[in-house]
């Protein structure tokens, strides 16, 4: 009630792709026939499901690898970039960063660091405007890949040597980081606030600042 049969149509035919098997359909499909903004049709799909209380399985994010990897202007290294950004996502998954996150994010993130890494000079904005997410969810996928140990190796290393060890969840690591500082602030260790061993890896060097500079001055 209330919405357009157009939007209900388009979302009960994307519940209906997401129950197949390997579905490579994403609502940006149905927004792009529609003409129609896709968090449109996303609170239409959201509020679907809920009502009916249907469950979808999540969706793997290395089905679109291939498909949106076509459209990043790539030349002739399109299935070179999509392979590292298949392996990318695949470390992704063991080091806990897929999990509780859209696909659309992670292949965002995947396919911009493989196309860097294959000496393409790719920004945020050339994945956003394909794969239509949020700039500030793949600068944060990407944080989150750059503070794991395969960050650090080589491109080389990266494609021949498999990690062993699994990283903490990102929130998990985080939540750690902030129970430390709040043991700390009870504690009034104030050497150890400002030494920058609390500060979150996620962020940049000024902005990791900030917490400690507040609580420097809350102790002053």
């Amino acid at each position: 009630q209330g919405r357009r049969t157009t939007h209900v149509v388009a979302a009960c035919l994307y519940i209906a792709c997401r129950k197949e098997k390997d579905c490579q359909h994403m609502l940006i499909d149905f927004s792009d026939a529609l003409q129609v903004n896709v968090y449109t049709l996303g609170t239409c799909f959201l509020k679907f499901r809920r009502l009916l209380g249907i469950q979808l399985e999540i969706i793997d994010p290395a089905l679109y690898i291939y498909r949106f990897a076509a459209h990043l202007d790539l030349e002739d290294r399109a299935n070179a970039v999509a392979i590292t950004a298949l392996r990318l996502v695949g470390r992704m998954k063991r080091d806990w960063i897929v999990s509780g996150r859209r696909p659309a994010g992670i292949c965002a993130a995947a396919l911009l660091i493989a196309a860097r890494a294959h000496g393409f000079q790719k920004n945020h904005q050339d994945v956003t405007k394909i794969l239509r997410v949020c700039g500030m969810t793949v600068a944060a996928r990407v944080k989150d890949f750059e503070s794991t140990p395969s960050a650090n190796l080589t491109m080389e290393q990266f494609i021949n040597v498999d990690l062993e060890n699994e990283c903490d969840p990102p929130v998990f690591t985080q939540n750690r980081i902030k129970e430390a500082r709040a043991l700390a602030i009870q504690e009034g260790n104030v050497e150890l606030l400002t030494s920058g061993k609390l500060d979150d890896p996620r962020t940049g060097a000024k902005r990791a600042s900030k917490w400690r500079n507040a609580v420097v001055e809350s102790k002053n």
